[in-house]
């Protein structure tokens, strides 16, 4: 048996409302942070998704996405560093297309099956942006999903897949451009969407000797809500009893994470022995079969969506969305000088600076961040090892505001934060504000990006308010 062993989802903390970005439309969607990207997104996803798995069993990590940081760097390793994944695993990027999420889940599927791993993660992130005053910039909305693949303790199994390509040009954007671009909508929707979709689910409904009346949620990615009702209406679906809800309304569509995202909210709800379509599409369609099992029960109340759905808060106005996206620089002021990147100093602390290792005293047990020779509690000198401070929760013990610091973070907090379990570190706190922060409160790590110059990204960790409550 094949499929599922564990899933986890990341929406960021911001959102904007469609009529703050005209002054029209209903609903909102999800933003990136300023220091977000889709690597980050994808580290929160993937992280969530190693809750109760022993990361020593994982032997690949799948990174799908439309939106990669870098174009000639493999992103895929980062996001495996960061999640503290061996070494020795098979990683790899999936770019370029809104499948490649669910291109994903069958390559990890196959290599299971083939025996080259035994279980694999896929992740799909996307941060995809709109030209100013384009329907894409209403539409689009960033977020991450992770789901485990191996053959021990199955939540879903994988029944069967079909897949199909449809050379046409509707929705692209080349290495040249930073927005989407679309072609007539009328013809996106007849020859590309709805037809290709149809025919990729028919089949394989067809293949499995199944009715639409058999599937009990169809997690069907969709460019908005009206095209998928569409579809559902001719496959045969009822669409507001067996079509999972695309969430376009709260937080857009989150493009090649949409299907994984849509996934995981099936399966949320799902019961042992439903059956659950997973469907992506892009120049073709994916169509993927699941069966939920028993265990299913054993890890609901993971990070799912659920709580990232109603942990939000609004970003005040669109020229901050704007550039919190890059698209316009809004002049505040004196700030801190551009920052360089010592790719030297990187590599040589990449444990504690990407990995976020801290070290515990062999003699005492006190955890130290960063890590130190000396003990400081019993002075014992090297007689150290690593302990993974990145999946650990804190309070926040004294903090700092800075109004003299970047631009877009002004003003900064500065937190002391003592972890769970003992140690402490000084950490950049995000997703809040000065006024909001309070001694004692519940934080989470989080990692983000610092700064870009000539071309790198640099990452680091940051703190963030609890939204696991």
């Amino acid at each position: 048996m094949i499929g599922i062993t564990s899933y986890g989802a990341y929406v960021p903390s911001w959102r904007i409302k469609r009529e703050t970005i005209s002054g029209a439309g209903q609903g909102e969607r999800s933003v990136g942070n300023f220091d977000e990207d889709t690597l980050t997104m994808a580290v929160s996803a993937t992280i969530r998704s190693l809750a109760g798995v022993e990361r020593k069993d994982i032997d690949g990590l799948l990174f799908a996405s439309t939106t990669f940081p870098y174009k000639e760097k493999q992103n895929a390793t980062i996001v495996a560093a960061a999640s503290d994944l061996r070494k020795d695993i098979f990683t790899m990027d999936i770019a370029n297309s809104l499948r490649a999420g669910t291109c994903g889940l069958k390559m990890a599927s196959d290599m299971v099956k083939s025996g080259s791993v035994r279980s694999a993660v896929v992740v799909a992130s996307d941060s995809r942006v709109g030209a100013p005053g384009s329907t894409f910039e209403h539409s689009c909305g960033d977020g991450a999903a992770a789901v485990c693949i191996g053959g021990d303790e199955v939540v879903a199994e994988i029944e069967g897949s079909h897949s199909l390509y449809n050379e046409m040009v509707d929705v692209w954007r080349s290495d040249e451009d930073k927005y989407i671009r679309s072609w007539d909508e009328r013809f996106i929707q007849s020859l590309g969407y709805n037809q290709t979709v149809y025919e990729a689910v028919s089949a394989l409904l067809k293949r499995h000797s199944l009715e639409p009346k058999d599937i009990q949620k169809a997690a069907i990615y969709a460019p908005d809500q009206r095209r998928l009702e569409e579809l559902a209406v001719r496959l045969g679906f009822n669409p507001k009893l067996q079509v999972q809800n695309p969430m376009i309304s709260v937080i857009g569509n989150t493009g090649s994470a949409s299907p994984l995202m849509l996934l995981i909210a099936a399966l949320e709800e799902a019961k042992p022995g439903d059956r659950v379509l997973c469907t992506g599409y892009g120049d073709g369609c994916d169509v993927i079969l699941f069966r939920v099992t028993d265990n299913i029960e054993k890890i609901k109340g993971r990070s799912g969506l659920r709580k990232f759905l109603e942990s939000k808060r609004y970003v005040k106005d669109y020229v901050t969305y704007l550039e919190w996206k890059g698209i316009v620089r809004r002049e505040r002021g004196p700030g801190k000088p551009a920052q360089e990147v010592s790719l030297t100093a990187l590599r040589r602390d990449w444990h504690e600076v990407i990995r976020f290792y801290g070290s515990q005293c062999k003699s005492c047990g006190t955890i130290q961040y960063p890590p130190q020779r000396v003990c400081t509690s019993c002075h014992a000198i090297d007689q150290f090892e690593e302990i993974r401070l990145s999946d650990k929760n804190g309070k926040v013990f004294t903090f700092s505001v800075d109004h003299i610091s970047d631009p877009l973070d002004v003003p900064m907090i500065l937190a002391v934060v003592d972890f769970d379990g003992g140690g402490r570190a000084v950490l950049t706190m995000t997703d809040h504000s000065a006024r909001e922060t309070k001694v004692g409160m519940p934080v989470e790590m989080s990692f983000r990006k610092l700064f870009m110059n000539d071309g790198l990204h640099n990452y680091f960790w940051k703190c963030v308010p609890s939204r696991m409550k």
